[in-house]
């Protein structure tokens, strides 16, 4: 192929085309636009592999962070249109208007991906930041996404501006007699900003925490917090979405503290059927100091009430003159022993064992301690096997649960109705 006559047949072409000066000029942009997608790729393969250079580095894991937020990808994505930008100059035959117009569309493509790119490195300081303990105390979710939309307004006025060749601050007065429009536009987002404030200055929720709303339908584990809502999987794994602002204007349970303390409550009553409480006769209390859990506290109490009813001289001996041991206030004594010797109750909580006020449905004695464990199936196993036992070893006391009667009941009693 002969060269140098291809490059004499290009020279008569570009020549010939003075003749025609907007077909010169539309060839000229055409090429310079190609020029500057080419320069763009390039500019985009060497900075992929300098940044997969850099980020084999282990103290360089930012790097591998933001490329994998495409951050590199949208400032390569800069280059065709700042190299447009700056060579529409060498564009012959290009009017001032054409010149000014074009000019400006490629800053504007320039202030877009720049935009994006730093939206870019704010999704990466997310992930940056889930990975800092802080993370688990205090959400910045909400802070980022406040700052992009502050981002996206403010660049769109400014590319807006630049399309239409006037100032921002025009555009920007022109919001400011919308202020109150804007206001009712954006009253959750601002209601939500500054419940998110106070809920992450004053440590009132945390990813992870268990709360519970009940107005709202919500009872498990916090899975994020976002500028505007909180997201709770309930233990059904149903998600609710809840306003940020509503976690402020409504009350909610939060259990962090309980998981902290290292021990969950147990607060359960045993009705006592009140027709089985009576006094202990003398070879019941026989029989009862052989428990082990029960002989000290049989022996004190044997010693406290014989000095007692010594001390009232000579009295007729009825049990109205007396002080003497009964059923139910001895079970309440072996509960709480119970209790305290179980391995899997927190020995440094509260434990007590206490009568409450009877009711139609019998003598309520409610258990009150707190499990070693805050894991739910271990509290669950703990709880219920307490329950069995203390349920099991009433009848040796003489005492029983109280239930409501049944068909059976009523039918070995000889009194169920007749059709």
């Amino acid at each position: 192929m002969n060269f140098t006559r291809l490059w004499l047949d290009l020279q008569g072409f570009w020549s010939s085309l003075d003749k025609h000066p907007h077909v010169y000029a539309s060839l000229t942009l055409l090429l310079l636009l190609m020029v500057a997608l080419l320069l763009g790729r390039a500019a985009g393969y060497l900075v992929r592999h300098g940044v997969g250079l850099l980020g084999r580095k282990p103290s360089m894991r930012w790097v591998n962070d933001l490329a994998d937020n495409r951050v590199f990808h949208r400032l390569t994505q800069i280059t065709p249109s700042l190299l447009v930008q700056f060579g529409l100059n060498v564009v012959p035959g290009l009017s001032d208007r054409a010149q000014n117009f074009l000019g400006n569309v490629a800053l504007a493509f320039t202030l877009l991906f720049l935009v994006l790119a730093i939206n870019a490195v704010l999704d990466t300081l997310l992930v940056i930041y889930a990975r800092t303990p802080h993370a688990r105390t205090r959400s910045i979710k909400g802070y980022v996404q406040l700052a992009k939309m502050v981002l996206f307004v403010l660049a769109a006025i400014i590319i807006v501006a630049t399309l239409i060749n006037r100032s921002p601050l025009l555009l920007l007065s022109g919001l400011g007699a919308m202020s109150a429009v804007i206001v009712l536009v954006y009253k959750d987002t601002l209601l939500s900003f500054v419940a998110s404030v106070q809920l992450t200055n004053n440590d009132m929720l945390r990813v992870g925490d268990w709360i519970e709303m009940p107005q709202l339908g919500a009872d498990g584990d916090v899975v994020d917090i976002t500028l505007h809502t909180v997201k709770v999987q309930n233990f059904d794994k149903t998600i609710v979405s809840i306003p940020t602002w509503r976690l402020m204007s409504d009350s909610f349970k939060n259990w962090r503290g309980m998981q902290a303390s290292g021990g969950r409550r147990i607060k359960r009553s045993l009705f006592i059927d009140a027709g089985g409480v009576g006094f202990l006769a003398d070879d019941e209390a026989q029989q009862l100091n052989q428990v082990r859990l029960l002989s000290d506290y049989m022996g004190r109490k044997h010693t406290e009430l014989k000095h007692w009813n010594d001390a009232q001289g000579n009295v007729p001996a009825l049990s109205a003159n007396r002080r003497r041991m009964t059923n139910i206030g001895t079970f309440r004594a072996y509960a709480l022993e119970y209790l305290k010797s179980h391995p899997d109750i927190a020995p440094h909580m509260t434990c007590m064992v206490r009568q409450m006020q009877a009711t139609a449905q019998g003598v309520p004695l409610e258990i009150y301690c707190f499990t070693r464990t805050t894991e739910w199936d271990d509290y669950e196993r703990i709880q219920a096997d307490i329950f069995d036992y203390l349920l099991a070893v009433l009848p040796e006391f003489g005492l029983s649960l109280y239930q409501q009667p049944s068909g059976n009941d009523w039918r070995s009693a000889g009194l169920a109705p007749t059709a």
